[in-house]
């Protein structure tokens, strides 16, 4: 922003230039229009973004985001608990469940192997994925990370992780184009890859 806008509002659309898909242009929008509220909205903006960081957090079971000890999905007796949808983060559980179709669990990794990036697999919830099938219960592993190197090379390395366990893995069948990203397909094309998996 020019040197002539006030030094708070450029400091505000410097914070909204970091959230991911917004450029310094919308960035500047997004500042102005936060400057048109009246106080008691912009002061609700405020607060609900304070609240979502200090009350929500990760399930205790399937690592997606909550404000409870355990998320809905895990807390329904409806689900089928004997199959756990491996996705790379809450927005993808998101995407599934506007399909209506998926009666199964969620496991939530909270990012993709990148050695490159730092990012190892002691950086994702895959201990707590193998904790939870130990008990013999889980029938069938969805390897549901998206169609890029770093999906193929995290769903390869937990499927050998969980072979010797007897467990059935399978991978999405990519009716999705390859490097597409889950949470921007409709729901008839992650229906369709969910149901022509392919196993691994």
């Amino acid at each position: 922003m020019a040197d002539h806008n006030a030094l708070p509002l450029i400091i505000l659309a410097e914070k909204f230039a970091k959230l991911p898909g917004i450029g310094m242009k919308t960035a500047q929008r997004l500042a102005y229009f936060v400057m048109s509220m009246d106080e008691n909205e912009a002061v609700e903006f405020a607060e609900a973004i304070v609240n979502a960081k200090k009350t929500v957090h990760n399930c205790g079971c399937c690592q997606n985001l909550t404000e409870r000890e355990v998320c809905p999905i895990c807390s329904d007796d409806e689900r089928d608990r004997s199959v756990i949808c491996v996705v790379e983060s809450p927005k993808d559980v998101t995407a599934f469940e506007r399909t209506r179709e998926y009666n199964g669990v969620y496991h939530v990794l909270h990012g993709l192997l990148s050695p490159m990036d730092g990012i190892t697999p002691d950086s994702l919830r895959i201990r707590e994925l193998l904790a939870r099938i130990s008990d013999g219960s889980v029938k069938e592993v969805i390897m549901a990370t998206n169609p890029t190197v770093e999906g193929d090379a995290t769903a390869l390395y937990i499927a050998n992780l969980l072979k010797p366990l007897g467990v059935k893995v399978s991978r999405l069948a990519f009716g999705l184009p390859v490097g597409g990203i889950l949470e921007y397909a409709d729901e008839v094309t992650l229906f369709k890859a969910l149901e022509n998996r392919n196993y691994m």
